[in-house]
């Protein structure tokens, strides 16, 4: 992980999974579980966030590999 972070205030109906999914899409693996870590406390808040909840959203060096499926070999 790197030094710096981006920080997102929630919006009204905003979830975590939905605000890590909006910023990483799928190139991080364990980006979700991550970014709990790096914002302790925040799954106590329950599952819709209160509005005006920071989020910090590190940046991670690592990205996810392409998986790739052939149905044909």
């Amino acid at each position: 992980m790197a030094d710096s972070a981006a920080s997102y205030h929630s919006k009204e109906g905003d979830t975590v999974d939905e605000i890590v999914w909006r910023h990483y899409g799928n190139a991080v693996v364990g980006a979700f579980e991550r970014v709990l870590e790096a914002n302790r406390g925040l799954a106590d808040l329950g599952p819709v966030l209160p509005v005006g909840t920071i989020v910090l959203l590190p940046v991670f060096e690592e990205t996810k590999e392409t998986e790739s499926v052939s149905l044909w070999d």
